[in-house]
């Protein structure tokens, strides 16, 4: 059963605590899914290493940061002169906001790289993130617009059509 009542909100000290908090988890995430992929790859299967190991690293490293740096840019606070929190930042938590998609897209690249020691087959699962792009540009833009009605005939016309008919029952009569 839902709570009655209001959402609470967050204060601007809990959302900037959050953020911190969520910022050390994703940059954790992200330096052990480094180390697992260079201990594994770089260092046990150095003679198998390729080119693709290392461009494949290069982009996992770019996506990382690009959705860590969106991420802590959003989150960043504003302090006043006297050292006062005026702005906590973006709420990282907040759901169906844009941050929940970078998070997404961190746990994807990590969840790949990790499982891409196994088989280099495993990079393929990181096309989930454009179909799951184009899944969300179809429901909540394309979708709508192609299926919107054309809009109605404005009431006055309407009025106007119906006062003839009106006119032209009374001329009957």
């Amino acid at each position: 059963m839902a709570p009655k009542g209001k959402v609470g909100t967050k204060g601007k000290k809990q959302i900037h605590e959050e953020n911190e908090a969520t910022l050390k988890f994703y940059i954790r995430v992200i330096l052990g899914a480094n180390a697992i992929y260079g201990a594994v790859n770089l260092l046990l299967f150095h003679q198998a290493c390729t080119l693709w190991t290392w461009l494949l690293l290069l982009f996992a490293l770019a996506v990382y940061l690009g959705s860590y740096r969106s991420m802590s840019a959003m989150a960043r606070p504003s302090f006043g002169e006297d050292g006062g929190l005026l702005d906590g930042g973006i709420d990282l938590n907040m759901e169906q906001g844009m941050a929940e998609h970078l998070k997404d897209v961190i746990l994807l690249t990590a969840i790949v790289q990790v499982l891409s020691t196994l088989s280099s087959y495993f990079w393929y699962l990181w096309l989930l993130a454009p179909a799951r792009a184009v899944h969300l540009l179809w429901v909540n833009f394309l979708g709508p617009w192609f299926s919107a009605q054309s809009p109605a005939p404005s009431e006055e016309v309407n009025e106007k059509k119906q006062r003839r008919q009106e006119r032209r029952q009374m001329k009957r009569f």
